[in-house]
C-alpha cells in the first residue's frame, strides 16, 4: 500500500497490518509519533487494519467451513474471490477434488480465462474444467499420509487445517453405544475454565454443552460433551461425548458419518487435554 500524508510525516500499512511511518526526507521510523495518534489518515489506517484483520478471519472461516462439509464450490466463485489476498491465503495450497470426489490436485491458481490451476500428485501444473470442486474433509482422503508427505516436499502451506488437521477414524463400534467416554473425566478446577477453553477452541457453549455441528450426507448433527451449567466457580469435567440431530434427538455412534465422528472426537480431545493435571491422581 502507498504512502499518504499525516501532518509532516506519511504513513502507510506494512505487510503485516502495521501502521507505519516516514518522515520527509524517506526515512522510516520506529514508531508513529504520538501526536499522530487521532490524525485522520491514522485512524482510517488502523481502521481498515481492524477490517482486513477480520476480513482475513472471515474468509479463513468460511473456506473451513466449505471443507469440514465437503461442499461443491462453484468455480466461478472461486475465480471471483481469487484476487483478494486474504481469500488467496485461506485458499491456496488445498486439496481439491472433482464433483466424483477423485483427488485432483493442489489449489494454485484460479484465472477467468484460463480456469483453474493445480499442481497434480506428479507435481505437474494442470488445468481443470470442472464447473465444481470440492474442499475434502481430511478424513475422507484416503491418501492422507501421502498427500501429507507430498505437501511437505513441495513446502506448501495452507491457510485452513486441512491435511495436518487432526482426525479420527471409526473403527468397530458396539451398535448399543449412546455416547463416547474416551475423553470424559477431564478435571477443571473451575467451569469458567472449561467454557472458556470450548469458546476459544471455536466451539459454541449451550445448555452447558460444548457443540461442534457438522452437516454431512444431507443431514446435520451436533458433537455435544457436557461441560457443567451450575456456578462458574465450581469444579467440573469433561462428560462423555454424543451426537444429536438439531431437535435433540440422540444418534448411535455407529450411526454417525466419518467426518461427523472425526469432528466430535477432535472436539472432545482438545477439551479434554486443557484439564487440570495437578493433581493427586494424575500424578499417580
Amino acid at each position: 500500500m502507498g504512502w499518504i500524508s499525516a501532518g509532516d510525516y506519511e504513513v502507510a500499512l506494512d505487510d503485516g497490518g502495521r501502521v507505519v511511518c516516514r518522515n520527509r526526507a524517506g526515512r522510516r521510523l520506529k514508531s508513529v509519533p504520538g501526536k499522530l495518534a487521532d490524525d485522520p489518515a491514522v485512524v482510517q489506517l488502523r481502521q481498515l487494519a481492524e477490517w482486513l484483520a477480520r476480513h482475513g478471519r472471515e474468509c479463513v472461516a468460511t473456506a473451513e467451513r466449505w471443507m469440514i462439509r465437503s461442499l461443491p464450490v462453484p468455480t466461478d466463485v472461486l475465480v471471483g474471490v481469487w484476487p483478494d489476498p486474504s481469500w488467496q491465503a485461506a485458499l491456496r495450497d488445498l486439496v481439491v477434488t472433482d464433483p466424483s470426489g477423485a483427488v485432483a490436485g493442489f489449489l494454485r491458481d484460479a484465472d477467468p480465462d484460463r480456469g483453474i490451476g493445480l499442481v497434480d500428485l506428479d507435481g505437474d501444473t494442470v488445468r481443470t474444467t470442472a464447473t465444481t470442486l470440492r474442499i475434502p474433509h481430511p478424513v475422507l482422503l484416503e491418501d492422507l499420509d501421502e498427500l501429507r508427505e507430498f505437501a511437505t516436499e513441495l513446502d506448501l502451506r495452507q491457510g485452513i487445517g486441512q491435511l495436518h488437521r487432526e482426525v479420527w477414524r471409526r473403527e468397530d463400534t458396539d451398535p448399543s453405544l449412546t455416547a463416547v467416554s474416551t475423553y470424559a473425566g477431564g478435571r477443571y478446577k473451575q467451569l469458567r475454565f472449561l467454557t472458556g477453553r470450548a469458546v476459544s477452541l471455536g466451539y459454541r457453549v449451550r445448555g452447558g454443552q460444548a457443540v461442534c455441528s457438522v452437516h454431512e450426507d444431507g443431514r446435520t448433527l451436533e458433537a455435544r460433551v457436557w461441560l457443567g451449567d451450575f456456578d462458574g466457580w465450581s469444579e467440573t469435567e469433561t462428560g462423555p461425548l454424543t451426537w444429536n440431530t438439531p431437535d435433540g434427538k440422540r444418534v448411535r455412534p455407529a450411526d454417525t458419518g466419518p467426518v461427523a465422528w472425526s469432528e466430535g472426537m477432535r472436539m472432545a480431545a482438545a477439551l479434554y487435554a486443557g484439564r487440570d493435571t495437578d493433581t493427586t491422581e494424575d500424578a499417580r
